[in-house]
């Protein structure tokens, strides 16, 4: 049995065609408040909502998941009411949103948020809605480039991460570094830091924006990027919030949330990540911190390795019955129309 939220309850009670009665959603994130995402986008996001509503929304950012639950489960608990809205990483649940994938696979996207989020929304628009048919999509996007940061020496050649014990985000990000020869760790960002500080891992992929407010100027010694203008790996996101909860909204709050949705959201997302990569590039160097960046040789060897990744993920896909050469040609279609735009 679906829940309803509170928010949705109250909705429902508003028999008036005029939108005269303030209603309070609650959206939940997994990091700190003073992340990029947060920072640039949601809470701004939330300030335009009760702006252009003339404070008749009111959206309550809660961080650390402090509404209940786990970052792995945030899209059950946006789907079944159990919160109003909320940010989702599906590639926190291996293997249930396949088609997503494509967005994640190895040096698919720029390092440019933005222009990567563009290409996320279009993306999603064509061939991802009936995955997310159970929640209302606000913004789908990603993040900036996928930065290795580990204790000891940045990696000058492939050979150096054989046996390395790294954290990886998705399963797309975890197969590039089993065949890097790392030795992956799927685990969500939250474990990260503890995962460091206990020795449990090496290091791990991550942007540059996350990268204070995990403490990795001190946890970590050395932070390394790929050659070139194309990201090691990416993440896809989504800013949902509950569909009941949406769909109960009379037309003019509803008309608010729609003003500030979709590409605009999507783009606001990306540049809240660019915004948050150069600061935290910025406080990783100001550490003393090594910034490395690996030759362009060394980051064309990885390229064809990636390039594998997406020939075993293709067929993968295959086997489950998609196109996985199609929804490969689509990604790439969606980032290259995004480029410079």
């Amino acid at each position: 049995m679906r829940l309803i939220s509170h928010a949705t309850l109250a909705l429902l009670a508003l028999t008036t065609p005029a939108f005269a009665q303030e209603v309070t959603l609650r959206f939940q994130h997994f990091v700190a408040p003073a992340s990029a995402n947060p920072t640039y986008f949601m809470q701004p996001w939330a300030d335009a909502i009760a702006e252009q509503s003339g404070g008749r929304i009111k959206v309550e950012i809660y961080p650390f998941m402090q509404l209940g639950g786990s970052a792995t489960n945030q899209y059950d608990l946006i789907r079944d009411g159990a919160i109003d809205g909320g940010w989702v990483i599906p590639g926190y649940q291996p293997n249930r949103f396949p088609e997503a994938e494509a967005l994640e696979l190895p040096f698919m996207t720029t390092k440019s948020a933005e222009e990567a989020s563009a290409a996320a929304w279009a993306f999603t628009q064509d061939h991802l809605l009936d995955d997310f048919a159970d929640v209302h999509i606000i913004a789908a996007h990603m993040h900036g480039p996928g930065i290795l940061h580990k204790r000891g020496d940045a990696p000058a050649t492939i050979a150096d991460f054989a046996g390395l014990k790294l954290r990886g985000p998705s399963r797309t990000a975890t197969l590039l570094l089993e065949e890097l020869g790392a030795s992956p760790v799927g685990m969500p960002v939250p474990q990260f830091p503890e995962a460091i500080a206990r020795g449990v891992v090496d290091g791990g992929v991550i942007p540059w924006e996350q990268a204070p407010s995990l403490k990795l100027d001190e946890l970590t010694d050395s932070h390394t990027d790929v050659a070139g203008d194309r990201s090691l790996y990416n993440l896809y996101f989504l800013w949902a919030m509950n569909k009941a909860t949406y769909d109960a909204l009379p037309d003019d709050p509803r008309a608010v949330i729609d003003a500030n949705s979709g590409l605009m959201a999507s783009r606001w997302a990306g540049r809240a990540h660019d915004t948050g990569d150069a600061l935290g590039r910025d406080v990783m160097a100001a550490s003393g911190n090594v910034i490395a960046e690996l030759s362009a040789e060394q980051t064309a060897a990885i390229m064809a390795i990636g390039a594998g990744v997406t020939s075993r993920w293709i067929t993968e896909m295959n086997t489950k019955g998609y196109d996985g050469a199609a929804l490969v040609a689509a990604a790439q279609l969606a980032v290259e129309a995004n480029i410079g735009e």
